[in-house]
């Protein structure tokens, strides 16, 4: 039997004596899965220790078919895994075309500059820009080019939807359906239960730094109960309506 693409088992993570993440485990094919959850429940510690970005982190992350645990994050990116970070981490002194730049130009893959160019139009009329001068929405795509320079087989993005207008969000909404399409692997961690929906029909539930509830994008749209009880929503509409 061929081994998940992804099979985290077992995950914990700590900040000090405070434990973060309390065994974490899931399985995941290259079919988008959705992390939801309340704010503090977890979900961006999720990230980091997938990442290899948590200096106290213990248990089992196969990609795959490769043990990451105790790897280095770079080495966990040469192994396929791209990562849009919360807040998008850019470097306010570096112009969107340095962001690729400091990359080394891709690995000979799909996604180049000239190819993340074309998929992001308005970044190249401001590749010259300091990131800092660019809007929300134009720092997300360079977050998302960012990560895709590297080719990754599976894509993870924390909360990419925060702080976007509804326009931009329809905008990255279509834009991960097309990756989606290309065979790239999405994991994605959200708040906002309408852009979790319209990307991913499994949905995990993250309360108190576990894996709760297992449920789907339908039964979830289907159920105030359900969205109340997991984000504290009272209706939600899908991004794509």
């Amino acid at each position: 039997m061929p081994e998940p693409f992804l099979s985290v088992s077992d995950l914990n993570a700590f900040y000090g004596r405070a434990q973060a993440l309390h065994g974490v485990t899931f399985e995941m094919e290259r079919e988008p899965v959705a992390v939801i959850g309340r704010n503090g429940m977890g979900k961006t510690t999720l990230c980091l220790a997938l990442m290899g970005l948590m200096a106290q982190a213990n248990g089992s992350v196969r990609f795959e078919g490769q043990e990451l645990m105790g790897r280095a994050p770079y080495k966990i990116a040469e192994a396929g895994i791209g990562y849009v970070p919360q807040g998008r981490r850019l470097f306010p002194s570096l112009s969107t075309e340095e962001h690729l730049d400091m990359l080394g130009g891709g690995n000979g893959g799909r996604w180049s500059k000239r190819a993340l160019w074309e998929l992001f139009p308005r970044l190249a009329e401001r590749r010259k820009v300091g990131a800092a001068q660019l809007s929300g929405g134009e720092q997300q795509m360079l977050a998302i080019a960012r990560a895709l320079l590297g080719n990754p087989s599976l894509l993870i993005m924390d909360e990419p939807s925060e702080g976007l207008a509804p326009t931009i969000v329809e905008s990255l909404v279509e834009t991960c359906l097309g990756l989606v399409r290309e065979g790239v692997g999405l994991l994605l961690i959200e708040q906002n239960l309408g852009v979790a929906t319209s990307l991913a029909e499994r949905q995990l539930v993250m309360v108190a730094g576990e894996i709760a509830a297992e449920t789907t994008a339908r039964d979830l749209l289907d159920s105030p109960e359900a969205q109340q009880r997991y984000l504290g929503v009272t209706r939600v509409e899908s991004a794509s309506a």
